[in-house]
């Protein structure tokens, strides 16, 4: 059989994915593998009469391959080593037997699922206003709409048009919306900051209409893959992706989109509408389950999840998705919810980030996320509603990193010893800070030396070591190791009972006492083991008190340990001092 070919049924190319601003009827469909499956070229030959198949190459793609088998070549893409064609069944079979072809898959139609404040609440509620007032407008970040087209004569969409998208269902350069999702979702984008109708979370971006959706509302994959090719060979920063299917569209699909985030593309998609009221369930839709795409889910007015948006795992952020009024094909205003109407909100909000000039804009939407329902990241809201005027604020400022290389932590020194220091310090804005670092010891005063390495004496002692840096945003790192200066003191101990001897179900007081050159020790680590005279062991644990003083206790049991002689070894240690012990014994009678 040949490596890892593998062909969806016919039944996957008739399951939509759907915009994910409304209902889906989508259903996950079957996949059968091996290209020497029996009645394969029935299924192929299906296949292709339904639509276009993906002809995964092992390399660079080759359309003479595919022209010589007899097979159409739609597109011959860069983005993935992969060809779209059609042709008959019998033609993709061979096709599919050529050395060089490793996967067939078939293309996924996709159908557009509409669902039906201040004029734009959604715009107002994440604080894109506060981000205008300050000047930030997102100006030139080029933001591509992957929809139905853009109506590019709408007088709140017209100025931030770019001259440079595509119609791929009509295969012309004029991706004029002729069914309206497109025009609703660019308006939430970047409508126009003009003193009349809606305003956009990002009102000077750059739009960039890439028409994958015909006038019924749907449209292929394979058109998805050929605007996410166009998007990384005209740098397009983010990409708007409201559309979805619950159906895996295949690994070609898969691969598009992350070749195209690892080209420095930020992938924007709806969560999708199939959720249930209680938000229960994994239903995040395709392309938003991909790792590569933030998965964005619906919020209302009251920061409540809209009752459609999909949950689980893979959900990022919410933005609002209930109600939302923006720009309508041909003019005028309207309202639509679902998810496709919270995406936009976030792709705007990146536009933001990135005019601001912060380059990881994916951490920076998590982190700058207003949290919603449960504490942290949940499979309702995600990291929680996007937050415009923190996320273009100032960039979230991570501590420096700081290690201690020498000494290690434990180690211990003769009294006078030049003792070498080292360490490094790394940080996310900064880069390189270990000149910078400075170290201190808990016994000495002041510093004991600066930068990556240096040598110093110290004084004897148990020395918790620091080395610390603080960042241009006054975020400070620090590590520390203890080490050990001299010969160390030895601990006192003494260790008592009230009594010589005890009976049967009697209790012993046990009093430890561990002292220095100062007098009691507090907070010495006590540790006890009784031995029974039949050899059975116990052991307790305690702590001293100010006065250097633990008291413990032992229940006697003569029938289980037997009567006799019984051994009380006491062991106390503490930081700074070698440990000590003591012991006593006690009588056990009938």
């Amino acid at each position: 059989m040949k490596r890892s070919a593998y062909y969806v049924l016919a039944a996957v190319l008739l399951a939509g994915i759907a915009l994910s601003g409304c209902g889906s009827g989508d259903s996950a469909a079957p996949r059968a593998t091996g290209n020497a499956a029996p009645g394969l070229d029935a299924a192929l030959a299906k296949a292709a009469a339904g639509g276009r198949v993906f002809i995964v190459f092992d390399g660079t793609p080759d359309p003479a391959i595919v022209k010589g088998a007899g097979a159409k070549v739609v597109y011959n893409y860069h983005l993935v080593p992969a060809i779209a064609a059609t042709g008959p069944g019998a033609v993709i079979s061979k096709i599919a037997a050529h050395p060089r072809v490793i996967r067939v898959e078939p293309d996924g139609k996709v159908q557009a699922l509409d669902a039906e404040l201040d004029n734009a609440w959604g715009v107002k509620r994440i604080g894109a206003g506060t981000v205008h007032d300050g000047g930030n407008k997102g100006t030139g970040v080029k933001v591509a709409i992957i929809d139905s087209g853009i109506d590019y004569n709408h007088s709140d969409l017209d100025a931030n048009y770019v001259v440079g998208g595509y119609d791929f269902v009509n295969d012309d350069a004029d991706p004029m919306d002729d069914y309206g999702h497109g025009t609703h979702v660019a308006g939430t984008v970047a409508a126009e900051d003009n003193a009349e109708g809606v305003v956009g979370v990002a009102p000077e971006a750059s739009l960039y209409a890439l028409k994958v959706l015909g006038a019924d509302g749907s449209g292929l994959y394979s058109d998805v893959i050929a605007a996410l090719q166009r998007c990384v060979d005209n740098k397009i920063q983010v990409t708007n992706n409201s559309y979805g299917s619950s159906g895996d569209p295949g690994e070609t699909v898969k691969d598009a989109f992350d070749n195209a985030a690892a080209a420095g593309v930020l992938h924007v998609g709806s969560a999708g509408n199939s959720g249930n009221p209680p938000g229960r369930g994994d239903n995040v839709g395709y392309p938003a389950r991909f790792a590569s795409v933030i998965a964005v889910a619906a919020t209302d007015s009251s920061d409540k999840r809209a009752r459609f948006s999909s949950t689980g795992p893979d959900v990022e952020l919410a933005a609002p998705g209930v109600n939302i009024n923006s720009t309508l094909l041909g003019g005028g205003y309207g309202e639509k919810s679902g998810t496709s109407m919270a995406c936009p909100h976030v792709a705007g909000t990146a536009a933001l980030v990135i005019a601001a000039g912060i380059t990881d804009v994916r951490y920076q939407l998590q982190v700058t996320a207003d949290d919603l329902g449960d504490p942290g990241w949940d499979t309702k809201y995600g990291w929680g509603l996007v937050d415009a005027d923190e996320a273009a604020g100032a960039p979230v400022n991570n501590p420096p990193t700081v290690t201690i290389t020498s000494p290690a932590g434990g180690s211990t020194f003769e009294s006078g010893a030049t003792i070498d220091f080292a360490g490094t310090a790394n940080d996310t804005e900064d880069g390189d800070l270990t000149a910078s670092l400075v170290w201190t010891s808990s016994i000495e005063v002041g510093e004991i030396g600066t930068g990556g390495s240096f040598s110093a004496t110290l004084s004897d002692g148990v020395h918790t070591i620091t080395a610390s840096v603080t960042d241009s945003g006054g975020e400070t790192g620090s590590d520390s190791v203890t080490i050990t200066v001299g010969t160390l003191a030895t601990l006192s101990v003494t260790v008592t009972t009230d009594s010589p001897s005890y009976a049967h179900r009697e209790t012993v007081p046990i009093t430890v006492t561990v002292t220095g050159d100062q007098g009691g020790i507090e907070g010495a680590s006590v540790h006890l083991v009784i031995t029974t005279p039949k050899g059975g062991a116990s052991a307790k644990d305690g702590t001293t008190d100010g006065d250097g003083i633990a008291t413990l206790t032992h229940k006697v049991n003569a029938g289980r340990d037997g009567v006799g002689t019984y051994t009380v070894e006491a062991t106390a240690s503490k930081d700074g001092y070698d440990p000590g012990s003591a012991s006593t014994t006690f009588e056990v009678t009938k």
